[in-house]
């Protein structure tokens, strides 16, 4: 177990140089809404003595009560010594603009779709007042749901996970944004529970982590549910069942956006005749496609 020295840390400065050093040292791993230990540190600390996550420069000289030492010590130590990723020890995650309530019971929000729906999708299918219906599949905490109801405000958004423990989260999350009536959350393992409605755009974030990744996970991942990332032997069991029932629930022109992170050449093997079109993000270019209803009809 890693020792907190709380009672030679005196400032957050002193606080902010040992556990950047000790994040070092422990060779924690960061992917979970920072890439850094300089960055996940001062969030932390910040987030902990509820000071603005944007102003650090004021308060590094302040000086900590001994309370504050001590809640600080015990959430260094479950950082470090536990592996625990910063967003289950906050209980949120930021997409963009956008703040959201996690805890184990889902995986933390991170997706490349985040990035496309705020008008990346529009080149594909239409103006954002044309979407009426969405479908997010896999939808966790609910993060890219609300996010579709926020992009597209004319749209009816079904958010749909296996998990009733994932559900519980995404309500919570809805009902911060007050979008319960927009927002329908329903229980079912892909579509096999959906009733018979269709979709201008169906978007999925799956479980896509394939068997030999999930084997090799750093230790932060362990905490996370395996059922949102496992994907199987090539992490496309989730992904193929979502392209095979998709064209029943879309509409004549409606489109399916799928994340698969870096299984582009599984995709395509697994696809051959489909014509995916493969979107672009500011970290990724082929771990996103979209790919026509009338498309996937063709290339069966």
């Amino acid at each position: 177990m890693s020792s907190v020295p709380s009672g030679e840390l005196e400032t957050l400065r002193d606080w902010l140089r040992w556990s950047v050093s000790r994040f070092g040292e422990a060779k924690l791993h960061f992917g979970h809404g920072s890439d850094e230990a300089y960055d996940e540190a001062a969030y932390l600390l910040l987030h902990a003595l509820h000071l603005p996550l944007d102003r650090l420069e004021p308060f590094l000289d302040a000086r900590l009560t001994q309370s504050e030492r001590a809640t600080l010590g015990q959430l260094f130590t479950r950082r470090i010594d536990e592996r625990v990723p910063a967003a289950y020890l906050t209980h949120e995650a930021w997409l963009g603009d956008f703040r959201f309530y996690v805890d184990e019971r889902v995986l933390i929000p991170r997706s490349y779709i985040a990035e496309l729906i705020p008008g990346g999708l529009e080149p594909h299918i239409g103006a954002a007042t044309q979407v009426r219906s969405a479908l997010d599949m896999c939808t966790g905490s609910g993060c890219l749901a609300i996010l579709l109801a926020h992009a597209y405000p004319e749209a009816d958004v079904d958010a749909v996970d296996v998990s009733s423990a994932a559900l519980a989260v995404a309500q919570r999350n809805v009902s911060d944004y007050a979008l319960a009536d927009r927002i329908n959350l329903i229980r079912s393992d892909l579509f096999a529970n959906l009733p018979q409605k269709s979709y201008d755009l169906i978007i999925s974030n799956p479980p896509y982590v394939t068997a030999m990744s999930m084997a090799e996970l750093p230790d932060e991942y362990r905490h996370e549910p395996e059922l949102a990332l496992a994907g199987g032997d090539d992490g496309l069991d989730a992904v193929r069942g979502i392209v095979k029932d998709a064209p029943r629930f879309l509409n004549q022109g409606g489109a399916l956006v799928v994340e698969v992170g870096h299984n582009r050449s599984a995709a395509e093997a697994a696809f051959p005749r489909l014509p995916f079109m493969w979107l672009a993000t500011t970290s990724s270019e082929d771990s996103v496609f979209i790919v026509k209803r009338e498309d996937i009809v063709k290339g069966r």
